[in-house]
């Protein structure tokens, strides 16, 4: 309690508040921009935070990620056009609501059940990754290389794309993070020749390209596009009776966006269209949804919102990202010299509760931010395309040249985006290319602490308990989907038979 109060009291400097005010801001304000999601600006925005301290930094990156996702339902509700993916559910009650002329309550519920669920996850995010971290403890690198494989067969569910897609996605990230000097043998690896790539491919010139300059190039085919706009209207709170008939929506929600948070790589998309079934299932009036019902907008945004804190508590407590934005801001933990994982909380507790009262501010000042400046922010939506995209390609080449002033970075970052953009056209996500360059070196890393300690022997995976339960598990998860379609397939032969 003493190490909360001192992170939550470090929080309330007029500094540190004021870049969470900022970053939060700046959330909302990028999450109402359709194409420009908080992952797209967590990226964008990363090289700012490498002159910051190790809080203000993840601080900072922390509350644009709970800014954009509410910030998506913004324009999710008024033009159907949902300004973070994670918005994606919350536009299918949203916009009918705003085609009837309820934008205003719409907005409300969904920045109330928003900061529910984001505030509900937070108090998770302390409860819960001190308690991973402890059983953290019994980790080796053996464990630690069977944890990250865990995280990279769940690659597969990341980012709606085909499972084979995403986890090619991942095997190139990971293939990425090979790509310098072998820190084991002093060889060069993948460099053909060029010496900017020695010291291996940077993350940022790397986000920077996948997300911030990919969707400029997918933005620019799609010039001409036009899209209705409802009148922009201000938030209001909801009634009783709207509290009444969301409560249960909310709660499931909230639960759970957490839940599917903290696995790693689904993230607050999944969670949120996961939530929008399981409400409408459980609904008393389910012929209502897709017409304009209020349970449709409150499970999905506190889904949504739950994801965050969900997915901060294995990127902290292990090091494994719970989403491709917590991937990002793993980065920034990285660059700032900070490596996640249970000795954080005997070394640096003040540093993870700032973190944690960072993103629980971050929740309560969007809510006032969607009560009384909903109306502002939709006017955001009003900016030509024409002005936006151009400042987002030259904060891009400033953010890809300032952290080494090389310019083999934007050089990079141009690669990528082309790279992004074929991912795009394709039906890929980035998102697990991001995640396999993460985890990438952690699998590297762990696996040659693990021969060297089991003498070049990979039997000595098999006495321990830990890496065995997470080695079955992920080949679990890898074989279910050909054994759920050989049992249905079983299933329709005695039917028939």
């Amino acid at each position: 309690m003493i190490d909360f109060l001192a992170g939550a009291a470090s929080i309330m400097t007029p500094e540190l508040f004021g870049i969470v005010l900022l970053g939060t801001m700046l959330g909302v304000f990028v999450g109402a921009l359709p194409g420009l999601s908080g992952s797209t600006t967590a990226a964008l925005l990363l090289p700012l935070t490498v002159t910051m301290s190790p809080i203000a930094a993840i601080s900072f990156l922390g509350a644009i990620y709970c800014g954009a996702n509410y910030g998506g339902s913004i324009t999710a509700i008024l033009i159907n056009t949902p300004g973070d993916p994670s918005a994606s559910a919350t536009a299918l009650d949203g916009y009918p609501l705003a085609a009837r002329g309820e934008a205003g309550r719409a907005l409300g519920m969904a920045a109330v059940a928003s900061t529910l669920g984001g505030i509900f996850s937070v108090c998770v995010l302390v409860v819960a990754t001190p308690l991973l971290a402890r059983f953290a403890y019994n980790f080796g690198p053996p464990e630690y290389f069977a944890l990250a494989v865990f995280g990279l067969s769940m690659l597969g569910a990341v980012g709606g794309a085909g499972a084979l897609k995403s986890l090619i996605a991942g095997c190139l990230g990971v293939l990425l993070a090979t790509v310098g000097m072998d820190l084991t043998t002093g060889v060069e690896r993948f460099t053909f020749g060029i010496p900017d790539l020695s010291d291996g491919i940077g993350f940022v010139p790397v986000l920077t390209g996948l997300f911030a300059v990919a969707e400029l190039l997918d933005q620019s085919t799609r010039l001409d596009e036009r899209v209705e706009r409802h009148p922009l209207t201000a938030a209001k709170l909801p009634s009783r009776q709207d509290f009444r008939r969301s409560g249960k929506a909310i709660g499931i929600g909230a639960v759970m966006g957490t839940a599917i948070g903290v696995l790693p790589a689904l993230g607050a998309t999944t969670a949120a269209i996961l939530a929008y079934n399981e409400v409408r299932r459980v609904s008393k009036h389910p012929e209502e949804f897709g017409k304009g019902a209020i349970e449709g907008i409150a499970g999905p945004e506190a889904a949504n919102n739950g994801a965050v804190g969900g997915s901060m508590v294995p990127t902290l407590a292990l090091g494994i990202p719970g989403s491709g934005t917590t991937a990002i801001i793993l980065a920034g933990l990285l660059v700032q010299g900070v490596r996640p994982g249970p000795h954080l909380f005997n070394e640096q507790p003040e540093f993870l509760y700032a973190v944690f009262s960072s993103m629980l501010a971050a929740n309560l000042i969007f809510l006032c931010a969607g009560l009384f400046m909903a109306k502002l922010f939709a006017m955001i939506t009003l900016i030509p395309n024409a002005f936006l995209w151009p400042a987002v390609l030259f904060c891009s080449v400033i953010g890809a040249y300032a952290p080494n002033q090389a310019m083999g970075d934007v050089w990079t970052m141009l690669v990528f985006g082309v790279v992004g953009f074929f991912f795009r056209r394709h039906g890929i996500s980035p998102a697990p290319l991001v995640m396999g360059l993460v985890l990438g070196q952690l699998v590297e890393e762990s696996l040659k602490q693990s021969l060297i300690i089991f003498d070049q022997s990979w039997a000595g995976f098999l006495g321990r308990p830990i890496a065995l339960v997470l080695f079955t598990v992920t080949a679990a998860t890898l074989m279910a989907p050909v054994l759920l379609r050989a049992a249905r397939r079983l299933g329709a032969l005695r039917a028939s038979g």
